[in-house]
């Protein structure tokens, strides 16, 4: 009785004929805040990151700006976005944004359509006695 693995041999001929599959190359991937957008295709992402002091063992936060391509011009400032490092697309641009992973706070000018949200006129203030009362500084 001899089976594919007694013979020499055998490991290679197994591993040829097995389905070759493309391999991802691995890739580092941030979270990050999104900080602008003022530039085309392209935003600004903030990574943040807690390391601890060689010497006191105080964490300190840490953060790192990155320019990260964004194709579908989707990602506004507030957002937290992850972003996959990336072949170089530019002098400075190595990143590209895969998802949003939480939008940030929705623009004011939304609730302009709502009756009601017009702003409202602040009160006057009344100027403070005491400040009022003091004599004014002579010119020297």
């Amino acid at each position: 009785m001899s089976t594919n693995a007694e013979k020499p041999g055998a490991a290679v001929l197994a591993a040829a004929s097995a389905p070759a599959t493309a391999v991802e190359p691995r890739r580092s991937r941030k979270v990050g805040t999104v900080v602008s957008n003022k530039m085309e295709k392209t935003v600004v992402v903030e990574v943040s990151r807690l390391v601890k002091h060689g010497r006191y063992g105080r964490f300190q936060r840490k953060s790192a700006r990155f320019l990260a391509d964004d194709r579908v011009l989707k990602a506004q400032p507030g957002d937290t976005v992850q972003i996959e490092e990336t072949r170089p697309l530019s002098a400075k641009k190595r990143w590209r944004v895969t998802t949003i992973v939480t939008k940030g706070r929705q623009a004011v000018s939304d609730t302009a359509d709502v009756p009601g949200s017009e702003k409202k006129a602040a009160p006057k203030t009344v100027p403070d006695r005491k400040l009022a009362a003091r004599p004014a500084k002579r010119a020297s």
